[in-house]
């Protein structure tokens, strides 16, 4: 086989590592519910969700001038770490002691297994979303920070429920959504109102 055939070759086994790896994505379970509240939603589920709304919502971003393309791309991987990480509840203060440095030494594994110029290109854009300083990692996080402020509200709270979550919390967890967007943060304002008046949060 000649020299650049065997160079996609391996490549194409590489990238076909990542996909097949990435597959897991679809049974890392998190703490939100389904809109329908039938089950608790999987990370592949809310990448999607997610992406898809980045696209529909970008209108209200602060910033006008977006690389949407590169903020779906970030949302579509941000949580390929919790293969290996686990999925972190958002209101658990213990766990997240130690999340840094859990998903940093996954993010080197899965993204490791791709060709080096996307293993980079991956990297980066996974730490520029966790960092939270670019205008489309601002964006993006505001996004996934309001997606499970939604679904919690959509089915009347039954997790803020269970873990005994209160509106103070929410509203200190989800405060970053402001700077990326500062209509979803009010929006977040109003749903939080009212749960709680509603007895979804304490």
């Amino acid at each position: 086989m000649p020299k650049n055939l065997n160079f996609l070759a391996s490549r194409f086994q590489q990238q076909l590592s990542f996909i097949t790896e990435i597959d897991q994505l679809k049974q890392i379970i998190r703490q939100t519910l389904l809109l329908d509240s039938s089950k608790q939603e999987n990370d592949a589920e809310h990448s999607w969700h997610m992406a898809v709304s980045i696209i529909i919502l970008a209108e209200y971003a602060n910033e006008k001038e977006l690389d949407i393309l590169k903020c779906v791309k970030m949302a579509l991987i941000h949580d390929v770490v919790e293969i290996d990480a686990g999925d972190t509840y958002a209101y658990d203060e213990m766990a997240h002691q130690d999340k840094e440095e859990r998903e940093q030494k996954a993010a080197q594994r899965i993204f490791g297994l791709l060709p080096p110029d996307l293993n980079k290109e991956y990297t980066d854009l996974w730490y520029e979303f966790e960092k939270g300083e670019t205008k489309e990692a601002k964006y993006t996080g505001a996004v996934d920070r309001y997606m499970p402020v939604l679904h919690n509200y959509k089915t009347q709270g039954k997790q803020w429920v269970k873990h005994n979550i209160s509106a103070d919390m929410v509203l200190k967890r989800n405060k970053p959504i402001e700077e990326g967007s500062a209509f979803l943060w009010n929006e977040v304002k109003q749903m939080v109102a009212k749960a709680q008046s509603k007895g979804f949060l304490r």
